[in-house]
């Protein structure tokens, strides 16, 4: 057996089309264009890429992208100032505060100063409560989990009554992309650096979500034959035999695993496209949303 890849940049690309389709009509209708704005907090150069490849993706979409750069000395207050500001903005529907943040600011206190109505990162600790409570939905989801249930369901997995483990627990992808199968009605094992005996755990998945943050860590002899996989890692390691001199792998040895899967994701191309375009998505609901249209 040779696994399906699932092409995430495809499907990330209907996802930004269809976007696209509804920011058109709105502004064709008489509304005003949905508005993100992001906040990037010091010099780190991967947030930089982050943040730049947010705004490009909103000026393609046809929404309005407004950026903000305070330099790394940034005070809590002057963080926390900038977004109070943007919430009382109607010009903004989302606002981002890059992450990971300077030492010595609190995320967690930036976080809960985003209005939970244009929290489109969907990290609010209402948004998130809320996502774990039975009977109760959040106004957003987290942008990359939102991405692998996409995914899931894209390409025809049946989640109800699977069993699902999550490699990784972080706050970004491991527990909310574990709630969100909870709410899918799948059976969930979440797993991380203390758990006895992974590859048995791994190998009875039907589906099975890396999120680790350790290149290549999940082996073919973990994968249940016919499981789907979703590689959520992006690792950095040496390939003297590449032009750069390393490459990109995710947290799962593909070459090995898709030879045992029935689908997996690739690194890059896999879940990385569908963060952008799912932060597009809870762009465009809360402009809806903020525009009485929902």
């Amino acid at each position: 057996m040779t696994a399906e890849i699932i092409d995430g940049k495809l499907i990330a690309e209907k996802v930004r089309q269809e976007v696209a389709k509804e920011v058109a009509e709105m502004v064709g209708a008489g509304y005003r264009k949905p508005g993100l704005a992001t906040v990037l907090v010091g010099d780190n150069p991967g947030s930089q890429v982050y943040v730049s490849s947010k705004q490009k993706a909103c000026a393609e979409l046809g929404i309005e992208s407004f950026g903000f750069k305070l330099p790394a000395t940034a005070t809590q207050a002057e963080v926390e100032g900038l977004v109070r500001d943007l919430n009382a903005d109607s010009r903004v529907d989302g606002v981002l505060v890059q992450l990971p943040l300077p030492a010595g600011l609190f995320e967690e206190d930036v976080l809960k100063t985003i209005d939970v109505e244009k929290d489109v990162d969907g990290f609010h600790p209402i948004n998130i409560g809320r996502l774990a409570q039975k009977g109760r939905d959040p106004l957003f989801v987290p942008c990359t989990p939102y991405g692998c249930i996409y995914l899931l369901k894209q390409v025809g997995v049946q989640l109800e009554g699977a069993n699902a483990v999550v490699l990784g627990r972080s706050n970004i992808v491991g527990m909310p992309v574990a709630l969100l199968l909870v709410r899918e009605n799948a059976t969930v094992t979440i797993c991380h650096s203390r758990s006895k005996n992974l590859p048995a755990i791994c190998a009875g998945a039907d589906v099975l979500i890396a999120a680790v943050g350790k290149a290549e860590m999940v082996r073919g002899n973990w994968v249940k034959p016919g499981a789907v996989v979703i590689d959520v890692g992006i690792n950095r390691i040496d390939d003297p035999t590449h032009p750069k001199g390393s490459r990109l792998v995710g947290d799962v040895a593909f070459n090995e695993v898709k030879e045992v899967a029935r689908a997996i994701t690739p690194v890059p191309g896999g879940v990385g496209p569908m963060t952008i375009a799912m932060l597009m998505r809870n762009t465009l609901r809360s402009a809806k949303m903020a525009q009485k249209l929902v």
